[in-house]
């Protein structure tokens, strides 16, 4: 076997070597053979790649030029130059393809994943895959596969069909390998032995043409190596034998030569391409000057390469010092891969004298060689396997011959430095390439951002440095995709067996900047095209003139130019000749194709660059270049080079700023943006850039490779909406940063009221001697303080949080619409949903404070400070921002349809959680009291009080006045109806409550009502009724309820007629000449509720409740007049034992005045509905009868009864209120007694309460069962306790008068809450704070006169301890002190004596 093995390789290294002398000459029939394949590449090649010399316009060159032309070949090689650049793209396009569905096998270290096995491409039978690749070249039917996998082999003679079809495809790309390997090898080297010169500054076009060739030829081989080439030959060609009895496949043997000839690649192509390896090593020497320049970055910024300005001179705004320097830094990215490709397959190139030099200075600044896309190879491992033993090889033999040519010793020293430079360039590249790239992205940073500045100031000046753009575009796009490259890049040091990875700061913001700056020179290019046109046609107006002028030289003339050259030159004049030339406003319409032009020109490069033709490129320079200007060469050329910025600007855009390929590097481009973005030196306004970058990625898409093209749109689709989901997450943060209390807060509390009431505190404490220390003063900063050098930070964040908020806001406002295949991203309207979604969610977040309500006053101003700075930004951005934050809390605050205004249904949509959370805090912690924090109603101060916080905050702090109306604001009408409505349906809870226990006790109140005036039997039925206590507390709530409501609607009210004057006076003067009608139309009635709910009307507890009513079942009828016997049944409740009535809030300890309005509410409500009930029972009964007095009459009679019934209504009220209040005295003067007579203050203050608070209830009616003194003598007292000591109250001769000792407390006594009265306790209170400024109506005992007041009805005694008359002396049982003052109380002697003056019966 090794024998055969040997002498296969010598077969195939004979074949080769004959194969190329036979491909060369130019009568082989196999050449004409061959190059008729190239027809059935067309899949392979893409139409869309455009070369830099148009290669789309040799495609008709055949049909155009005629076929007995001499120089028809030679124009032909140039689309051959083209169309094959265009294959090796499609085929590298294929094997990635490959690459990918095997899971990117490794088949040099046969490592292969399962993946590989099971993506269908390869039989799954790795044993026997495996052993024919190992024994490659052997022939698969020698190898006895039976031993090895006899099952794998029995399975795949099975299914060997289907195995067949699914490889054939990749046989196929393997076909095309070879075939691409043989024309592209014959055209390198016939361009390499008949094109007389390459240097780039007398033949650069037809240069980078074949560089183009070249790398692509040396790029697709390299690449093939990551193939399974071997597997694929050697499977397929088994499958072919078991199908066709034993045959192989046609291709087989040549298949297997190519393979092993290139097995590994490097290894054929240092023999391939031997023959072209000295114009290889010229062309390299010839660009080392520009790889030089590139690389000092110092004289890039001294001498101003990159720059507008003159170096030198500053007031010269045109740079023209270096103007062809600029068009070759334009092309240094691809030099650079010239060098490292060329030394690598021509590395006898390195022994040259300037090799070494050019080779150190790119090697040294990079670590990997890309190849295709993302696929790279390890630059330096790459050169230490293949390069170094060539070195080592020329080394050994040009020592050998040192001792008799001296020309060998210098070739030995060459070679030992050229061996150490590569051994040492290596780790030299690991410690020092990042660092020489981020010098070098700095300075591009710096310089495009002048350009930039220069051109939108001076846009004039862009065209004449139009290739300066381009180099710098070029330059920067060099330097980010090395960048993204070198990420993750693990190597090997060539000292050490220890692996390092490249360290690549992926917080580099420099990458931000740069994108920035390609993208708006882009767009200045972009903008100004007209005026690069203009100029462009300019220049190639006089440059036809200066063509024609040397064509017409004595030196030309003098050249024996045959008349096929000639006629390609007056072709040339012509089409120059024929472009449109520049008429101001008319350039930028002006289409001109210049590709004739630009083909011409190509035709006469290539017949005088020729070494077979008689007048050659050296011939043309002589005789045209002693006229003193430039040469005809370099005239077309610099010619050529501006036709292009006519018609192919876009084209030259995309070829030096594109950055397609960072698409396979979108993750690291990601984590990048993300990194640097919001970063200390990232600037947020560069995300445009980051994002259009995503706009070119669909462009990696191949015609070879279809199912590309929608991979890629998805992938760009996805990477623009994680960008904007970051960009949009950063917008929110700098928004929360501001909207922190560290940012805007801070500032906001150092404008507190508070602060300046502790300061002025402290301030007074230091003016007194007995103030010792002011530490907690110095945590309270003067006003200012910020401004101060040393807290300058906060300022200072404040300002750049602003400025990055709006500089981001206006460039994502002025960005231009992202287009991938049919999705459009509009930035603008994603700023706008971010603001607004950002502002929902703020407001939810901000509702509560430790699982517990914000105050609606702090929340107000939170969502103020919110919106100042959206309005900053909604400064920047051509929105209404405003318009949509109102929105948001409309969303938020609308639960449904307002009742009494809409008639819609709500619709199906979650809005209004705001309102609901706020809501439900409210009824639970407030209204219902869930968390028995003791919430009370304080009529004086109109708000709730609880004992002990309700969460956070005591119920006053959330319920006051001015809360309420910061809710009001917040949430409007739709807040209001949505509250009012949920404590609506508690309220109708507690009504069907009182209406189940009303209807269980009838018949006992039934009795009761008839037997009020008999002793036993009223208190027998009083015991009878039942479910007492739980009708008291069910009422409480419902007044507790009311009263809530009632502030809410006052808030409204207030917060109305504050805003809308004239809605608020409108809806004023509607409820006040509303007709009266009974029952109301529904329109009314709806519009009666509105006004109820906004606080228009003054009866609100009634209206409110009457709408409930009206809404159930049974209520008005004869069982709810039995109404005030049930309240009056209240009266001997055990809950008066613990009421105590408090003058500071106006109201009892445990809420019973809320009971007072309930029954208020009810009994009047309960008369409405039922007046209004048998209303329509009439109507129905008048319906139902004939019309016989006709219906004017009928209209004036209805009228009449209206009117009759809405004042019998009001009688019917008065009547029941009159009820409650004569059994409810009753109830209470008969129960008292020396038993119980604790809770007779309590009860008779609830009666004087409802009297106040009752419109149907005047204070005649209980002064006929209470009198009015007993009243003003308990007031009397209550307020006289409830004065602070520092006040003088002068004596008066009232202050003895009292009652029982049990329920007034002492001067000194102990009250509830401050002041609370309670019974059966003496203990001392705290002084009250405000209760002397408060004065009851019941006190103003100086102004009336005692004439005034006259004894009461018939059967009254005046003798007791009350004197009505103020005339009668009192007999005290002590003697009175001398100081004036009353003495001890006569209430013993009253009750003893059990004499007063009411009647009981």
């Amino acid at each position: 076997m090794a024998v055969e093995s040997s002498s296969s390789h010598q077969f195939m290294g004979r074949s080769r070597q004959s194969f190329l002398n036979q491909d060369i000459s130019p009568d082989s029939s196999v050449k004409s053979r061959d190059w008729d394949t190239t027809s059935r590449w067309s899949e392979q090649s893409n139409p869309e790649i455009v070369s830099p010399s148009t290669s789309s316009n040799w495609k008709h060159t055949h049909s155009s030029t005629p076929p007995g032309n001499r120089n028809f070949q030679k124009a032909r090689h140039m689309q051959w130059v083209f169309q094959l650049v265009d294959v090796a793209e499609g085929l590298m396009a294929k094997m990635y393809k490959l690459n990918q569905k095997l899971d990117y096998p490794e088949p040099n270290t046969f490592q292969f994943s399962d993946s590989f096995w099971k993506a269908g491409v390869i039989p799954n039978f790795p044993k026997l895959c495996m052993h024919i690749t190992k024994k490659f070249p052997e022939h698969p039917g020698k190898l006895q596969l039976e031993r090895v996998d006899k099952l794998g082999l029995d399975s795949l003679y099975e299914n060997v069909e289907a195995y067949l079809e699914n490889l054939e495809p990749w046989l196929m790309l393997l076909l095309d390998l070879m075939t691409f390997r043989e024309q592209a090898l014959r055209l390198i080297l016939d361009l390499s032995s008949t094109v007389i010169t390459l240097l780039p500054h007398q033949n650069s076009l037809i240069l980078h043409a074949f560089m183009d060739l070249f790398c692509a030829f040396v790029r697709v081989n390299l690449f093939s190596d990551k193939v399974p080439r071997k597997m694929i030959v050697q499977v397929y060609n088994l499958m072919h034998t078991m199908l066709r009895s034993g045959r192989d496949y046609e291709f087989y043997h040549r298949l297997v030569q190519f393979i092993d000839s290139y097995d590994p690649p490097l290894k054929g192509l240092h023999e391939d391409l031997n023959f072209v390896s000295p114009r290889i090593g010229e062309v390299l020497e010839a660009v080392g000057p520009i790889i030089f320049l590139a690389a000092d970055t110092q004289k890039l910024r001294n001498e101003g390469f990159l720059s507008p300005f003159h170096p030198r001179y500053p007031d010269i705004l045109t740079n023209s010092a270096h103007p062809m320097r600029a068009q070759d830094l334009a092309n240094v990215n691809g030099h650079r891969d010239w060098v490292l490709l060329g030394y690598l397959v021509c590395p006898s190139e390195l022994l040259r004298i300037t090799g070494i030099d050019i080779a150190m200075a790119v090697l040294k600044e990079n670590l990997v060689l890309s190849l295709y896309r993302d696929e790279c190879i390890l630059l330096h491992e790459e050169y230490q396997l293949y390069v170094l033993p060539k070195i080592l090889e020329s080394k050994k033999m040009a020592k050998a011959g040192r001792a008799k040519q001296k020309e060998a010793d210098a070739e030995y020293n060459i070679a030992k430095q050229v061996e150490k430079m590569i051994c040492d360039v290596h780790d030299q590249a690991i410690s020092c390439a990042e660092g020489i790239h981020r010098e070098r992205r700095i300075l591009l940073k710096q310089e495009i951002g002048r350009m930039v500045l220069f051109f939108s100031d001076q846009p004039s000046l862009l065209a004449p440095n139009i290739q300066m753009v381009f180099s710098a575009l070029a330059l920067a796009r060099s330097e980010v995709m090395w960048y993204f490259r070198h990420i993750g890049v693990v190597s090997v040091k060539s000292k050490a067996t220890r692996i390092v990875p490249v360290e690549i700061d992926s917080s580099d913001p420099t990458i931000g900047f740069l994108l920035d700056g390609m993208d708006k020179l882009c767009c200045l290019v972009r903008k100004y095209v007209s005026a690069i046109r203009g100029y462009a046609l300019a220049y190639l107006a006089s440059a036809a003139e200066r063509i024609r002028f040397l064509l017409g030289s004595p030196g030309m003339i003098a050249l024996d130019i045959d008349a096929e050259l000639r006629n390609l030159f007056q072709q040339v004049i012509g089409c120059l000749e024929k472009s449109p030339k520049p008429q101001g406003e008319h350039v930028s319409t002006a289409t001109a194709d210049l590709s004739d032009f630009r083909k011409n020109w190509l035709s006469v490069l290539m017949v005088v660059t020729s070494s077979r033709s008689s007048i050659n490129i050296r011939h043309l320079e002589k005789a045209t270049i002693s006229t003193g200007k430039e040469g005809l060469v370099s005239e077309g050329n610099a010619a050529y080079v501006w036709s292009r910025s006519v018609d192919e600007l876009e084209d030259q855009l995309s070829t030096h700023a594109c950055v397609k390929q960072l698409y396979y590097y979108r993750q690291h481009l990601t984590v990048v943006f993300r990194n640097t973005m919001f970063g200390p030196e990232g600037r947020p306004q560069h995300c445009c850039a980051w994002l259009g970058v995503a706009s070119s990625f669909p462009d990696n898409a191949t015609v070879s490779v279809p199912e590309e093209f929608l991979k890629i749109g998805r992938d760009a689709v996805s990477y623009v909406e994680s960008l904007i989901e970051s960009i949009m997450g950063g917008l929110e943060g700098l928004i929360n940063i501001l909207d922190s209390e560290s940012g805007f807060g801070s500032l906001e509390s150092k404008l507190l009221p508070e602060q300046a009431a502790i300061r002025m505190n402290h301030a007074a404490k230091v003016a007194m001697p007995s103030s010792k220390s002011m530490k907690s003063n110095s945590d309270l900063p003067l006003p200012g303080n910020e401004s101060e050098p040393a807290n300058r930070d906060t300022i200072k964040m404040l300002e750049a949080a602003v400025q990055r908020l709006t500089s981001l806001c206006s460039v994502l406002n002025e960005m231009e619409p992202i287009c991938i295949l049919n999705h459009v991203f509009v930035l603008r309207e994603y700023l706008r949903d971010c603001v607004l979604n950002n502002f929902r969610r703020r407001l939810i977040t901000i509702l509560k404070i430790d699982r517990d309500l914000q105050r609606p006053s702090v929340l107000e101003s939170l969502v103020h400070r919110h919106m100042n700075i959206v309005h900053l930004v909604e400064q920047h951005v051509s929105m209404d921002l405003t318009q949509g934050m109102r929105e948001v809390l409309l969303s938020e605050a609308f639960s449904g349809p307002i009742r009494g205004l809409h008639t819609f249904e709500k619709p199906v949509q979650n809005t209004g959680t705001a309102i609901s959370i706020i809501c439900d805090w409210y009824l639970e912690n407030v209204v219902k009291d869930v968390n028995g924090a003791g919430i009370l109603f304080t009529p004086i101060d109109k708000c709730f009080k609880s004992a002990r916080p309700v969460g956070g905050y005591f119920a006053e702090a959330v319920t006051d006045l001015s809360e309420l109306k910061a809710f009001v604001r917040l949430f409007g009408p739709y807040g209001v109806d949505k509250l009012d409505g949920m404590i609506r349906e508690h309220l109708t809870a507690l009504l069907n409550c009182i209406d189940t226990t009303l209807r269980s006790n009838k018949e006992y109140l039934e009795a009761l009502s008839a037997h009020m005036h008999n002793s036993r039997e009223r208190d027998y039925y009083l015991k009878q009724v039942h479910e007492l206590e739980p009708l008291i507390n069910f009422s409480i709530q419902a007044g507790q309820a009311l009263c809530f409501t009632s502030l809410l609607a006052e808030a409204a009210g207030q917060v109305l007629d504050a805003n809308t004057p004239l809605l608020f006076s409108l809806l004023s003067d509607f409820t006040k000449h509303l007709p009266a009608s009974l029952p109301e139309r529904e329109d009314i009635r709806r519009l009666k509720t509105l006004t109820n709910t906004l606080g228009v009307t003054t009866e609100h507890d009634i209206a409110l409740v009457n709408s409930i009513l009206l809404d159930m079942v049974g209520v008005g009828d004869v069982t709810w007049g039995l109404l005030p016997y049930l309240y009056a049944t209240c009266m001997t409740s055990n809950i008066w034992n613990t009421s105590a009535f408090n003058v500071s809030t106006g109201g009892f300890n445990n809420n019973v005045h809320c009971l007072a309005r309930c029954i208020n509410a009810v009994i009047a409500a309960s008369e409405f509905v039922r007046a209004e009930r048998k209303e329509l029972e009439r109507q129905l009964l008048s319906q139902q009868q004939s019309n016989r007095n006709g219906t004017e009459l009928k209209e004036l009679e209805a009228e009449l009864q209206n009117l009759e019934g809405i004042t019998s209504v009001e009688v019917n009220i008065k009547a029941s209120m009159k009820i409650f209040i004569k059994c409810a005295s009753t109830i209470i003067l008969q129960s008292w007694s020396d038993s119980n007579r604790s809770p007779l203050v309590a009860k008779l203050i609830f009666l004087d309460q409802l009297c106040e608070l009752s419109n149907y209830l005047p204070r005649s009616t209980l002064e006929v069962h209470v009198p009015y003194a007993i009243l003003r003598s308990i007031y009397q007292q209550y307020f006289e306790n409830s004065v602070p000591t520092l006040v003088l109250i002068s004596p008066s001769r009232r202050h003895s008068l009292g009652i029982p000792l049990s329920h007034v407390p002492s001067r000194n006594g102990q009250f509830y809450s401050d002041h609370t009265v309670e019974s059966g306790e003496g203990a001392t209170s705290s002084t009250l704070k405000f209760a002397a400024q408060r004065k009851s109506p019941l006190l103003d005992l100086e102004s009336s006169s005692d004439a005034d007041i006259k004894p009461i009805g018939g059967g009254v005694r005046l003798s007791g301890p009350l004197d009505y008359t103020g005339m009668r002396k009192v007999s005290f049982l002590d003697t009175p002190s001398s100081d004036g003052t009353s003495g001890p109380s006569p209430l013993r002697r009253f009750v003893m004596s059990r004499s007063g003056p009411i009647t009981y019966k």
